[in-house]
């Protein structure tokens, strides 16, 4: 039976010795092997500890809140209220029960999001190559590393010229580690630089990774709005025990029961702690993840939603996002070769074609001869990467003589070629001449003499045209309050072009000018000139990170796109750093968003979908302090005044069934979409729910003070009088925060929202109607009064409502007339010497 090979044996063993021991060798295994294998040693990936069902279940009855469900119950018990003790059990298994299923569709969402983010491995079955899920990978297999590849298996190195590892999470080193054939590169680690052939020795557990790290299931950072979120839950538990305390010493002091009087305060305590937060919080972010993947854009932080809602600014790459990245291959010029087709054969020779590169795929494409290659053997090849700017391949040829060809950046061919005089001004004033025109270019040479000397070849132009939406994207990113900002490596007449096409500014500035050499760091009088540009060109790596640096220092929020290994630095450094379409995986593993469409428009799909998500989740914030304030404070205040229980503890728990059920709804809500970037704003939320939950207060003692002086009822009905009301206007009140506008405006509640209040509502009615002994029962009149009731108020609510909003939008009629007074121009020409834009 084949094992895995430990990886200290590995770097004492020998290639061949390596593919013996695994049964394999240099052309790979077969698929039917292959499969054998993997029932055998499992996936290849690290095991999570899962918990069962059962368990998860279970949990839901240990902690801080279940404990006081659980006491409120044996204190219901000891004194004998059976009725209370029934449905305090029932509110118990229900929350466990609406918590777990929540909990069951997150995961499953969230699973779904992972199998989407799962990396992929290139390896040989067959004969051969083929793309599949890195977790299928087996000893024994043979597979190609690249730059920006997350190695997916420990492996020992076989063929290629070098491979510059990060292993950096592993062992601590800060620089790249140079690997060469007979070396071991382990799981985790990311390629830098270079591409080689290897064979995988150890997979999943057996790792070098997975024996010294164990799995953690990393949370993450708090965003902004989970930590407002969760001081708002911290912020209505303090309110709630205050007022309970209050009320336990003014009744201790009229010798109320102690136990019926605990009891009450347990449950109060409960039915007014957001004991649904956390579920909602989950299930909203994870839907809106869900949403997201369908438009072809995965969510890897859960917790990006926030930011990226609040993006301002979005550095876009050029190649790819805002173009087609289908190079088109131009008239060459050519220099020392015979002709063009000549030209092109040789940078032909300097690619890779099963590397699916978009420049390789391009040249080889200009050949007007499929066959051309056919004579010539490839017997070494240095891929590009971004130090070298170049690509090298080491040919046999058809006469069996050896000779290398070179593609790459024209000013690193020219200087390689060492090309001088009118040839050079030539060859400078051609890729200028391009340039001007949109054109990226390529610089080829030949060496016969193992690289020692190098001839200047010719120059390929390659067009990359603008997408066909790409302009109309910019358009709407703009009107959504988002600059797009153009970063590329091209230079600036290339980049001040497809802005052009674009409809973009041509304020393109040289990042080179920028930044002080390779340093991130933009001098202060830089700073300025980064917030006003339209884009960047003549971009590094380590560029990207500095202008992403810079705009934040500014106030923005930033998301940046990238690609390659190198980005990653500014895509975790950005708000949100989006991993465009082909990104590599060591790009997607440092983004919060990574995107499985080409173009610019998933991105702006996406800032959408967060910006809704965003609303459901302010509305949820508000409706839970209102209701909050609104329960707890009028039933302290009518304790005090009146020396009565307003409403009974049967009915705090009923309340808490039918506002529960309706609220897990909102994560499916129609939303307002925003038109301008969305951030947290605490001020604003209190001051809505602090005005809606007061005029509820004022509004429920409006009630209490009709049933007792205008209709005289005795207080068992005037208890049922005062349920009914709360549970209507409760999601009367949802309908009013769950929108900036007038409740009756579009975009209406989601069915499922609108259908589910609806149904508690008629439920809670149709009960104080049959209550089954459990509470007073009142008549169909009473029923219509309350009804009545609640609709006029909730016009009194949405009225205050919108006189908040008004008041910070300043948008009231008095604002305006003030605003418009200040932006008068005193001067007759004041207009004429407005700066131009």
């Amino acid at each position: 039976m084949i094992k895995s090979i430990d990886s200290q044996q590995v770097e004492k063993l020998g290639i061949d010795d390596v593919f013996k021991q695994l049964g394999s060798s240099p052309q790979g295994l077969a698929t039917a092997e292959a499969q054998q294998r993997l029932a055998q040693f499992g996936r290849n990936a690290l095991e999570e500890k899962k918990v069962s069902p059962l368990q998860r279940f279970l949990s839901y009855f240990w902690g801080p809140i279940p404990w006081m469900i659980e006491i409120a119950a044996i204190l219901s018990a000891l004194v004998q209220h059976w009725d209370d003790f029934i449905i305090i059990l029932a509110l118990l298994i229900f929350n466990a029960v609406i918590g777990f299923w929540q909990e069951f569709k997150a995961a499953n969402a969230l699973d779904a999001l992972k199998s989407q983010l799962a990396l992929k491995a290139r390896v040989l079955r067959d004969g051969q190559w083929q793309e599949v899920d890195a977790a299928e990978l087996v000893p024994g297999d043979v597979i190609r590393l690249r730059l920006g590849d997350i190695i997916p298996a420990d492996t020992k190195l076989v063929e290629g010229e070098y491979l510059a590892v990060d292993q950096s999470a592993l062992t601590g080193e800060s620089l790249p580690v140079n690997k060469k054939p007979g070396e071991v590169a382990y799981s985790g680690s990311v390629a830098k630089q270079g591409e080689m052939i290897a064979v995988v020795t150890a997979t999943g557990g057996d790792t070098f990774f997975g024996k010294t790290a164990k799995l953690v299931e990393d949370a993450g950072a708090v965003s902004h709005f989970q930590k407002a979120v969760l001081a708002i839950g911290d912020y209505l538990i303090y309110l709630s025990l205050a007022l309970v305390a209050v009320l336990i010493i003014v009744q201790l002091f009229r010798h109320a029961p102690l136990l019926d009087l605990v009891q009450f305060a347990l449950i109060l305590t409960v039915a007014s702690i957001p004991v649904a937060m956390p579920a909602v919080l989950s299930v909203t972010m994870a839907v809106g993840a869900l949403a997201l993947s369908k438009k072809k854009a995965i969510v890897s932080r859960l917790q990006s939603i926030e930011e990226m809602a609040g993006v301002d600014i979005l550095c876009s790459d050029k190649t790819g996002t805002l173009t087609q990245n289908k190079l088109t291959l131009g008239e060459p010029a050519v220099f020392q070769a015979t002709d063009a087709q000549a030209l092109i054969l040789a940078a032909a020779l300097a690619s890779k074609a099963e590397d699916k590169d978009a420049i390789d795929l391009a040249v080889i494409g200009g050949l007007s001869d499929a066959k051309a290659l056919d004579g010539y053997i490839q017997t070494g090849f240095t891929p590009f990467d971004p130090v070298s700017k170049r690509t090298e391949g080491q040919i046999k040829g058809t006469d069996g003589k050896t000779f290398r060809t070179t593609k790459g950046a024209p000013q690193v061919i020219i200087e390689l070629s060492k090309l001088g005089g009118d040839e050079a001004t030539r060859a400078n004033q051609l890729v200028d001449d391009f340039a001007a025109k949109g054109y990226r270019t390529l610089g080829v040479a030949r060496s016969d003499d193992e690289g020692k000397t190098w001839t200047f070849l010719g120059i390929l132009p390659l067009f990359d045209p603008p997408r066909e939406d790409s302009a109309q994207t910019i358009r709407h990113a703009i009107e959504h309050g988002i600059e797009v900002k153009m970063v590329t490596g091209d230079n600036v007449a290339i980049a001040c072009e497809i802005a052009g096409q674009l409809g973009m500014g041509k304020n393109i500035q040289p990042a080179t000018e920028l930044f002080d050499g390779d340093s991130a760091n933009a001098p202060p009088d830089a700073a300025e000139r980064i917030d006003k540009a339209d884009g960047f060109a003549q971009v590094f790596p380590q560029h990207k990170y500095g202008i992403v640096k810079t705009l934040q220092d500014r106030g923005h929020l930033v998301a940046m796109t990238g690609d390659g290994v190198n980005d990653a630095p500014a895509l975790k450094q950005a708000d949100v750093g989006i991993a465009v379409s082909g990104a590599t995986d060591a790009a997607r593993a440092a983004a919060d968003l990574i995107l499985t469409a080409p173009g610019l428009s998933t991105i702006i799909s996406a800032v959408e979908e967060a910006r809704r998500i965003f609303e459901r989740m302010n509305s949820y914030a508000i409706y839970r302090i209102v209701e909050t304030i609104r329960i707890m404070f009028f039933v302290v205040l009518a304790m005090i005044v009146f020396d009565f229980y307003p409403i009974t503890a049967i009915m705090i728990i009923l309340l808490a069934f039918f506002n529960d059920l309706p609220i897990m709804a909102i994560a499916y809500d129609n939303t307002w979409l925003d038109p301008k970037p969305v951030r947290w704003n605490m001020h604003r939320v209190l001051t809505v729910s602090t005005v809606l939950g007061l005029i509820g207060v004022v509004e429920t003692f409006g009630l209490l003070w009709i049933a007792k002086e205008w209709m005289h009822l005795s207080i068992d009905q005037i208890q049922t009088f005062i349920f009914l009301k709360l549970a209507v206007a409760g999601h009367l009140t949802l309908f009013v925060a769950r929108t900036h506008k007038p409740f009756w405006s579009r975009p209406f509640p989601s069915p499922l929202l609108l259908w589910s209040a609806i149904l508690t509502k008629v439920l809670a009615t149709l009960f104080v109607l049959f209550p089954f002994g459990l509470i007073t029962p009142i008549g169909w009149s009473d029923v219509a009064l309350i009804w009545a009731y609640c609709i006029v108020w909730i016009f009194i609510e949405d009225w205050a409502k919108l006189a908040v909003y008004n008041r910070f939008n300043r948008s009231s009629p008095r604002h305006r007339s003030f605003l418009g007074n200040l932006n008068t121009p005193l001067h007759p020409h004041a207009d004429l010497r407005k700066p131009r834009t």
